[in-house]
C-alpha cells in the first residue's frame, strides 16, 4: 500500500481509469494538465482497452513529467481501475475522473486552493452535465446544502448524502480511505458501495460552490443506456453499504432513514428507464426492490417523496407490480400530453417485518438519486 509522503509527494492526485475512450481522452487529459502546477500528478489506468487510448497515456506520460501511465495486464472495470491508481498515487488528496470527462477552466487550482483553506477529509464540488448538442445542465450543492456553514460533519447535514452517488464529484483525502478501508467493488453501481460509507467517514466535509467537474452524457455504449441483467448488481452494492452501516456499531444509525430514501429512488430510477432492465425480469428487480423495502425499512420511518415518486414508493411497499407498470404507462402518457402531476402520500410509517466499468470506462453510477 502506498503512503504519502508530506516532504515529497504532489498535494493532489488525479486518477482516471482508461478504457475505450480514444475520442475523448486528450481533451479530458488536457483539462487536467491545463493547470501547470507542480502539485499535482495524474495517473491515468489503462484497463487493456481495444483502441489506441494506451499509445495516447504514453505520449502524455512521455511530455508530461507529471503524467503516470499505467498499463494493467488484464481488464479489471471501473472499480478496479481506480483501485489499482490508488495503489500508484502519492499524493495526500486524491480525485478520480473518468475519462470522457472534462474539467472547467481553473477547476484543479480552484479545488488545490479550497482544499488548503480548510483540509477536510472531504471536498464536495459542483458538476455540470453535458450534452452533444450543446445544452448543459448544472448541478448545485446550494438547494441540498441550504445555509449549513462549512467545513461539517455529516450529521449536521444528512441530506448531503442525497447529492449525485459519485465519487467524481468527491476529492478526498488519501488516508481516509485507508482508515475506512474503502475501496470500490466489482459490479455496476459500484459508487452506491463507495460514496455514502464515505462521507459517513469523514470527521468534516467542505463544498466548494462552484462547477469544478463536467459529466459526458450519452457517451456511445454507455452501460447506463444498455439492456442487461447486470443491473441486478445495484442489489448487492446496497447490501454492501447496509453492512458497513450495520457493522459500525450504531454510529450509522442516524443516517438509515437518508440512505433507504436514496435506495429505493435509486432502484426506481433504474427500472424507470427504458433500456437498462430486460423486459422479462422487470417483475423481479420489482420484487427485489419490495424485499428489499420491507427489510431495511427504518424503525422509525423515513421522509417519502412526495407526488408520483411518493406513489411509487407506496407500491413498492405493497409489492404491487402491475400497478407500479400501469401508473408509468400513465404517467408518461399524461405528461407527454398535459405534464399534470399525480399526487401521493407525503409519508409512510415503519412497518417491522420478519423476514457495474463493464468493460471498463463505462460508469452506470451516476444516476441522480434522492
Amino acid at each position: 500500500m502506498r503512503r504519502e509522503n508530506p516532504s515529497t509527494s504532489p498535494r493532489l492526485s488525479v486518477i482516471v481509469p482508461v478504457y475505450g475512450v480514444e475520442a475523448y481522452l486528450g481533451e479530458c487529459l488536457d483539462s487536467i494538465l491545463s493547470y501547470d502546477g507542480t502539485d499535482l500528478e495524474v495517473v491515468a489506468v489503462e484497463d487493456c482497452s481495444p483502441d489506441g487510448s494506451g499509445a495516447i497515456l504514453d505520449g502524455y506520460a512521455a511530455r508530461d513529467s507529471r503524467v503516470k501511465a499505467v498499463h494493467l495486464l488484464q481488464n479489471v472495470g471501473l472499480g478496479g481501475a481506480r483501485n489499482a491508481g490508488l495503489e500508484h498515487a502519492t499524493g495526500r488528496y486524491v480525485w478520480f475522473v473518468d475519462s470522457d470527462d472534462v474539467l472547467p477552466e481553473g477547476a484543479v487550482r480552484a479545488v488545490l486552493d479550497r482544499l488548503a483553506l480548510h483540509e477536510p477529509d472531504v471536498l464536495i464540488i459542483d458538476h455540470a452535465v453535458f450534452f452533444p448538442d450543446g445544452r448543459s445542465d448544472t448541478k448545485s450543492t446550494a438547494p441540498v446544502l441550504g445555509d449549513t456553514p462549512v467545513p461539517l460533519h455529516l450529521s449536521q447535514a444528512p441530506q448531503l448524502l442525497r447529492l449525485a452517488q459519485s465519487a467524481c464529484t468527491k476529492i478526498t483525502r488519501r488516508g481516509l480511505l485507508d482508515e475506512a478501508k474503502l475501496r470500490f467493488r466489482s459490479g455496476l453501481y459500484e459508487d452506491s458501495a463507495y460514496s455514502h460509507p464515505l462521507l459517513m467517514a469523514a470527521s468534516s466535509i467542505d463544498v466548494l460552490p462552484r462547477v469544478c467537474y463536467r459529466y459526458r452524457q450519452q457517451t456511445p455504449g454507455a452501460i447506463t443506456s444498455s439492456v442487461s441483467k447486470r443491473h441486478f448488481d445495484v442489489f448487492e452494492q446496497y447490501q454492501r453499504l447496509f453492512d458497513i452501516v450495520d457493522s459500525a456499531g450504531g454510529r450509522y444509525d442516524m443516517f438509515r432513514p437518508e440512505l433507504f430514501r436514496i435506495m429505493i429512488n435509486h432502484y426506481l430510477v433504474i427500472l424507470g428507464h427504458g433500456a437498462r432492465v430486460p423486459g422479462p425480469l422487470r417483475r423481479a428487480f420489482f420484487r427485489r426492490m419490495a424485499e428489499d423495502y420491507r427489510r431495511r425499512l427504518p424503525a422509525d420511518g423515513y421522509a417519502v417523496p412526495g407526488g408520483q415518486e411518493g406513489l411509487k414508493h407506496a407500491l413498492v411497499r405493497r409489492n404491487v407490480y402491475p400497478a407500479y407498470a400501469a401508473l408509468r404507462q400513465v404517467h408518461r402518457t399524461r405528461q407527454r400530453l398535459t405534464g399534470s402531476p399525480i399526487t401521493a402520500p407525503a409519508r409512510i410509517p415503519a412497518q417491522r417485518t420478519d423476514s457495474g466499468h463493464v468493460p471498463a470506462g463505462q460508469d452506470a453510477t451516476a444516476d441522480r438519486v434522492g
